[in-house]
């Protein structure tokens, strides 16, 4: 019986900040009890060991956040979550410096594995009562949206189906955190939630194929794409720009969840609620255009830069398509949702 390796699963697994690995962990044990593995373990026992760190530290997911502590230097930095809503370890070292997520991603493979190490380590732990969450992605090159991405939302406007993906855009200026405020401007009456799934770019890349799509998410947040309606729908030439990119009209967080932290990014049930009220509530299966797809179609046109955010659709339950509308007045507080990856949650000044 290999109990050094044993112990060693059981020390990774303790450290484990999901379920989700704790049982990939576990299924690893399967071959240790076999002669042919007991000889190549008495062979090798170094090398065996730092395999098998090796192969936890790629397989294991993280929540990256940018966050400031509440006391002294308020400046963002770069940490990982423990576990959804817990404590948050900081990221040390040059790399980690200065809180830029995109600067970050830039590094690639070598960054990633480099904030795992951070996590093993757990030098600077700050407790969550004592730290503020920000954007996990702020000034990235783009911010790319999807309209009319969920078949019940189209259902909701007995609109067809898109048979390609709608892209419209916000300014990065329109980004701020998971629970800051959202600002009524006195230029809209017609303010309106939307929940959304949201990912954010890892990898660079131009006519991307939708096989080779995934390799390049970084991870998953989510997103609230707050929209004026009447700019967007009635003024400004019907185009959506304006009305969808006002200040504080895309608040993110409160992680970038990477996808192997995750069962099925496709597969998760997302929700909207505005003063306690259940708007929205649906699943993410009923997408229309999935993460691959938004990611072959639009690298077709423009190159796709580390730190880009997708937002992905909204399902139905908006406020300007019930009978009468509703909108947003200051005030309310609205919480958007989703499963495995959290909550944010915006109140309207």
């Amino acid at each position: 019986m290999h109990l050094s390796r044993v112990a060693a699963l059981c020390t990774l697994a303790h450290h484990a900040s999901s379920r989700l690995l704790c049982a990939r962990l576990l299924s690893s044990c399967a071959g240790l009890f076999s002669p042919s593995h007991h000889h190549r373990r008495l062979q090798h026992p170094q090398k065996q060991q730092q395999r098998l760190r090796e192969q936890y530290a790629q397989r294991r997911g993280m929540r990256l956040v940018r966050f400031s502590e509440t006391s002294g230097d308020a400046s963002p930095r770069l940490g990982l979550e423990l576990e959804a809503g817990g404590d948050v370890v900081a990221l040390g070292g040059s790399r980690f410096q200065g809180g830029d997520m995109v600067a970050f991603l830039e590094g690639g493979e070598e960054a990633m594995q480099a904030a795992r190490r951070s996590l093993d380590l757990r030098e600077v732990v700050v407790p969550r009562s004592r730290l503020r969450l920000h954007a996990p992605v702020h000034q990235p090159d783009k911010v790319v949206c999807v309209g009319m991405n969920y078949r019940d939302h189209c259902a909701e406007q007995n609109a067809a189906v898109p048979t390609e993906p709608i892209i419209f855009s916000k300014f990065a200026s329109a980004i701020t955190g998971p629970y800051d405020d959202i600002v009524h401007s006195d230029e809209t009456n017609e303010l309106d939630w939307e929940v959304e799934l949201a990912f954010v770019i890892g990898k660079q890349g131009k006519r991307i194929e939708e096989a080779a799509a995934m390799s390049h998410v970084a991870g998953f947040t989510v997103a609230h794409d707050v929209s004026a309606r009447d700019w967007q729908m009635r003024r400004n030439g019907r185009q959506w720009l304006l009305g969808k990119t006002f200040d504080s009209f895309c608040p993110l967080g409160p992680a970038l969840v990477t996808p192997d932290e995750l069962s099925d990014p496709h597969k998760l049930g997302i929700r909207c609620r505005v003063n306690g009220q259940l708007v929205q509530d649906s699943s993410t299966e009923q997408l229309i255009f999935k993460t691959e797809a938004l990611i072959a179609w639009v690298s077709r046109f423009v190159t796709l830069y580390p730190g880009d955010v997708f937002l992905t659709g909204t399902p139905p339950g908006v406020g300007v398509f019930r009978k009468p509308p509703v909108f947003l007045k200051r005030g309310d507080m609205v919480e958007c949702e989703i499963d495995q990856i959290g909550s944010i949650a915006n109140k309207v000044v």
